[in-house]
């Protein structure tokens, strides 16, 4: 008799990425892709997600008992009450300035939804935009209501930017005042079985038509979950842009900290916007392994740079108006790929430090995982600027969203 699978699907910045394993853990199949359209188009999600599906070797497709599926946190886009976008997705790393007023207003317990980066602050810009006879959906949450045709859920952890409250387990009080409250969606615990696929999509792709829908979680607590830590590890995650988590004894309400309950424990972090996206904007992937070479990790730069992706920061200061500083740039381009480690060493630091101000501790060890994990020279600069031992991990954030599907619950 053949052997449950279950699989994860994770929707990153640049692309997606399928994993799929069995009830041993073992992983049996991945795969990735790169987006077509771009990542705030919500049809770059479904084209990349298509790609994958079709790509499935038949005899895991027909196995596949339980899906999860995890997204960039902060993501947000507008539907019509079926499901169709109404156009691009605010990304996480914008900010959404003009409601800051009315905000404050209704937000006068929860410090962490005042920032311009939070949900709610893109979601009153979506209703500016179209009006309050819409939906609201993370990036995930939108593409789990693909699967099903339903689009009413939402997953509690990627709805915290938005006011979910996980121990009231509810949206702030002030909301109910307010008629857009209808766009806001049915929130679900992460891990608990939403429905079956729709037979249609099940048919289109020929997947098994008993297959349910777990609701899923954030990519980052998809990365906790693959990186299996213990309670004094931390997580730095390097992708496009660095996350810091680590466990706490209880949650944590600040502007650009988010606390998440991921397997019952307590899990606090914050997210930067910088991380490899800088990278990507001066030097190809193959670029950087070759430069990273030339590196004497032994030694610092004398340049102090600031490599954020764009203008404006979320932690581990929260700034919108933050210029980021890419100069001088010297003719050496592995000195300035150097320097530019060292910098985002210097923010990940600062990172921890502030999730230690609010903690009390620092990790004892940090497993890494992201694009930016592979690299031995940046994690050489890491430990010499954080002064904590770094480890690698080579599971994939697609396959934590895999064990969050394999241990579903009703």
């Amino acid at each position: 008799m053949p052997d449950d699978l279950f699989g994860g699907l994770d929707f990153g910045t640049s692309g997606a990425r399928i994993s799929i394993i069995n009830s041993n853990k073992e992983l049996k199949y991945s795969n990735l892709v790169n987006y077509k359209y771009g990542f705030k188009n919500p049809n770059s999600w479904i084209n990349s997600c298509e790609h994958l599906l079709d790509n499935l070797p038949t005899e895991i497709k027909s196995n596949i008992v339980n899906l999860a599926i995890s997204g960039t946190s902060g993501t947000l886009t507008a539907c019509t009450l079926k499901g169709t976008p109404k156009g691009e997705a605010i990304p996480y790393y914008q900010a959404c300035n003009e409601n800051k007023i009315f905000i404050e207003s209704i937000t006068i317990e929860e410090a962490h939804l005042q920032t311009p980066y939070s949900s709610l602050a893109k979601a009153l810009r979506l209703i500016d935009k179209y009006g309050e006879n819409i939906l609201l959906r993370h990036q995930s949450d939108w593409i789990t209501g693909w699967f099903l045709k339903d689009w009413k859920y939402g997953e509690e952890g990627n709805n915290i930017k938005l006011g979910w409250d996980l121990i009231k387990e509810s949206w702030p009080k002030s909301y109910l005042n307010n008629s857009w409250q209808k766009c806001l969606p049915l929130i679900i615990k992460s891990g608990k079985i939403m429905g079956r696929i729709d037979n249609g999509v099940a048919d289109r792709f020929k997947l098994n038509k008993k297959l349910q829908l777990i609701s899923g979680t954030t990519d980052s607590n998809a990365a906790f979950l693959a990186a299996g830590l213990d309670k004094e590890e931390g997580l730095t995650v390097l992708g496009t842009t660095m996350v810091v988590k680590k466990f706490n004894d209880c949650p944590i309400r600040e502007k650009g900290i988010t606390t998440h309950r991921v397997s019952g424990e307590w899990i606090c972090g914050g997210a930067s916007n910088a991380g490899c996206g800088i990278l990507s904007q001066f030097f190809s992937d193959l670029e950087i392994k070759e430069l990273s070479r030339q590196i004497n990790t032994s030694k610092k730069t004398s340049l102090n740079l600031l490599p954020l992706n764009s203008r404006g920061e979320r932690f581990p200061i929260n700034n919108p108006f933050l210029e980021p500083i890419l100069n001088p740039r010297p003719v050496s381009d592995s000195l300035y790929l150097h320097a530019l480690f060292e910098g985002l060493a210097r923010i990940e630091l600062r990172g921890w430090e502030k999730l230690c101000e609010l903690t009390g501790s620092l990790p004892k060890r940090i497993v890494t995982t992201g694009g930016g994990s592979k690299n031995p020279q940046w994690r050489a600069i890491r430990e010499g600027i954080i002064n904590i031992p770094i480890v690698s991990c080579k599971k994939t954030t697609s396959f934590g969203t895999a064990l969050l599907a394999k241990n579903a619950k009703k």
